[in-house]
């Protein structure tokens, strides 16, 4: 700092005082604005200050401001513009005032030193640089040149640690001591580790532990198998690795699924390892594993918050475990015991009484209800809102009639039926149950007035009569599964469509209902607007029901007002329709016409309308190729496709039928079957490229072509 003071040369006093004597010319006056006094700065800014810009131009002399203030605002100076001439030059002592001199300095040409305006307004005198005047074209220097310690390559004398960028901060900071290397997966948190390890599946995590000890540990640590499924990879896992996991996570699993996993055997583990560990269990599911009678009962006494339990195909769960249930569990809600042989009625009454919370009962092939008094501690809880009891052949007219009315209840004398309250099933399963005939239906109706599903396939005792009634009392219903119940006819279908339940009805299975066709199934697809899913097979229904079909999702895709090609579609509506004679490829195409179809303009609608609902197809399996690459085509948004498929699939059909004709023209409708079935082949491979186009055809001979 001191030496770039010293290089700055400071006039002589009498100049001074002799252009403060003379005053100021009035070309040259001060502003009042350029007079104020600045702020008084300190250190490095005040040092800049002072510094003399060097005039670069003559065309600067005239300009009358102080030296200070050239080419910059506020009357700061700079460092930037000081001269690069060589450090030999010399500095002269003397100040000249002649315009040719001037016209290379900083300095006016005028004669008066501009430091005296600084002194008439009070300010401190500020050091002056002299610079040596020369005339043009004079070897001598015009300018201040830069003194050789702060060229580049030498040492400066203004602290380079303060400069940004600079090679001494850079060397401090080399010389910084560096941060040693850390384990930066082992100063995580715990807690962090398991979230992390949470995003990755369980075999991905079995396979983790083998990287070391320390993964093996953090692998296994119980906090990350809270919820622990073995459905997805129980035929992968080993029962040693199985074993392991319920033994380190115990204390913290609270859903356990271990579904199929048969390796679970007295041989490879013991049994005392499941119950001892999981005792803070919420869901557990054991359904076909092979485990022992007093493992299972032991699991169910130690875990006392147990909610959902499956012990559905279990050997092992006897009318004594029912027992242990109905102590140990009071929070149960689902209970899953289907298929278990040494179940029966009687235990499943205990479990009905002493668990209030119970909603959920699923008891398929389970013998004993045709006892009465089984069914009226059904009736007396009314706590039940699904009640699964598929295949229980010991289910007759009259134990379905107490379930549902009671037993020794009064009968209202001007409706004929009983005063008990209306019961709480939401679901009912009463598939192949094959003892129930009309009069065990008939007590459904008017008792069941929340139900919204209802299966009863396979009783084939059954008419017309008993779903009369219940069909307009249930009009919650969404799903009704009629599956071969052959004595049914139109009638009930025609009912259907004008029960209450009309709007809400999403489901409908009529399969091998031989007796049904088109006079119950058309009333019914345009009454049931939120149908989803319908399955006929095997009965009477024509192209008639698809026309119609297609007309209604073509209604739903106008009401859905869907004008962008870029949305794609979605199935609105499943329909199984093989085995059925009278449903043709008409009627098929028809469908896949409707699905690929794009409405023009209307007055009504000025933009063209796509399909945003399409119908899902199961038809005949010499057809079924063909429509699902046709729907694959719809649902990725490649109508075009879709259209050329449909139309060179159509092109085929006739040509076939022409073939099969006999009288004249017959070779020549062969020989155009044969061009149609080619091209449907090349359709067809060309299916798994982009709109059937970049698959290589094979070479044909033309010779024997087989369908």
């Amino acid at each position: 700092m001191n030496l770039m003071v010293d290089q700055i040369v400071e006039s002589p006093q009498e100049g001074l005082q002799e252009e403060s004597q003379e005053g100021f010319h009035s070309d040259y006056a001060l502003d009042e604005t350029q007079a104020q006094t600045p702020l008084k700065l300190k250190g490095r800014k005040r040092l800049l200050q002072k510094l003399q810009r060097i005039s670069s131009s003559p065309s600067l002399s005239n300009m009358g401001r102080v030296p200070s203030s050239g080419y910059r605002n506020g009357g700061k100076g700079s460092i930037s513009c000081i001269s690069l001439v060589s450090p030999l030059a010399s500095y002269g002592p003397s100040y000249s005032g002649s315009q040719s001199s001037a016209s290379y300095s900083t300095a006016p040409t005028t004669p008066r030193d501009p430091g005296s305006a600084n002194l008439e307004m009070g300010k401190p005198l500020s050091a002056i640089r002299v610079v040596e005047g020369g005339v043009m074209g004079s070897t001598q220097p015009t300018s201040i040149p830069v003194p050789p310690n702060v060229l580049p390559g030498s040492k400066s004398p203004i602290s380079e640690d303060c400069i940004p960028g600079s090679r001494a901060n850079s060397e401090v900071a080399k010389k910084q001591k560096k941060r040693e290397n850390f384990d930066f997966w082992g100063g995580m948190p715990d807690e962090i580790k398991v979230e992390i390890l949470r995003y990755l599946t369980p075999k991905e995590i079995v396979k983790c532990s083998a990287v070391s000890k320390f993964w093996h540990k953090m692998c296994f640590d119980g906090q990350l198998w809270t919820s622990l499924d073995a459905s997805e990879f129980y035929k992968d896992i080993s029962a040693e690795s199985l074993v392991k996991i319920i033994t380190s996570a115990g204390p913290f699993v609270r859903d356990l699924n271990l579904r199929g996993c048969r390796q679970l055997r007295k041989p490879n583990w013991r049994a005392e390892t499941l119950t001892k560990s999981c005792n803070n269990l919420v869901n557990a599911s054991l359904e076909g594993c092979r485990i022992e009678q007093h493992p299972i009962q032991d699991l169910i006494v130690r875990n006392h918050r147990l909610v959902h339990l499956n012990l559905s195909g279990l050997s092992g769960v006897t009318s004594s475990t029912c027992e242990i249930i109905a102590k140990s569990c009071p929070q149960l809600e689902l209970l899953n015991v289907s298929w278990c042989s040494h179940v029966d009625a009687q235990g499943l009454r205990k479990i009905v009484k002493r668990c209030p919370k119970l909603r959920d009962l699923r008891a398929g092939e389970i013998s004993g209800f045709e006892s009465k008094e089984s069914m009226e501690c059904f009736f007396d809880a009314n706590a039940l809102e699904r009640l699964v009891l598929n295949g229980c052949e010991s289910l007759t007219d009259d134990a379905l009639k107490v379930l549902c009315e009671g037993n020794g209840v009064e009968i209202d004398s001007l409706t004929g039926r009983t005063t008990a309250p209306p019961r709480k099933l939401r679901h009912l399963d009463l598939s192949r149950c094959h003892r129930l005939t009309d009069a065990g239906i008939k007590s459904l109706a008017e008792n069941v007035p929340h139900l919204e599903g209802l299966q009863l396939s396979g009783c084939k005792e059954l008419t017309d009569a008993a779903l009369t009634d219940l069909i307009s009392s249930v009009p919650k219903l969404t799903h009704l599964d009629l599956e071969e119940i052959l004595e049914l006819t139109n009638a009930t279908l025609q009912n259907l469509a004008r029960a209450p339940c009309k709007d809400r009805l999403e489901h409908l299975s009529i399969s091998y209902c031989e007796k049904l066709g088109d006079a119950g199934m058309l009333p019914l697809i345009r009454a049931c607007p939120a149908l989803r899913n319908v399955e006929m097979d095997n009965t009477r229904t024509s192209d008639l029901v698809l026309a119609e079909a297609a007309s209604v999702i073509r209604q739903r895709n106008a009401a859905a007002a869907k004008s962008s090609p870029n949305d794609r579609p979605r199935v609105g509506l499943r329909m199984v329709v093989y085995d059925c004679q009278n449903v043709t490829w008409t009627g098929v195409r028809e469908v896949l016409s409707r699905n690929a179809e794009i409405r023009r303009p209307t007055p009504g609608s000025p933009v063209h309308s796509y399909p945003s609902k399409i119908i899902q197809l199961k038809c005949f399996y010499g057809w079924q190729m063909t429509v699902e690459e046709h729907t694959k085509r719809v649902l990725r948004g490649d109508l075009a496709a879709a259209s050329r498929l449909e139309r060179k699939w159509a092109e085929y059909m006739m040509a076939n039928e022409e073939a099969g004709a006999q009288g004249a023209g017959m070779r020549r409708r062969r020989r155009r079957a044969r061009e149609a079935q080619m091209m449907h082949a090349d359709e067809e491979e060309g299916g798994a490229g982009v709109g059937g186009v970049g698959r290589r055809r094979r070479a044909r001979s033309g010779g024997c072509v087989v369908m």
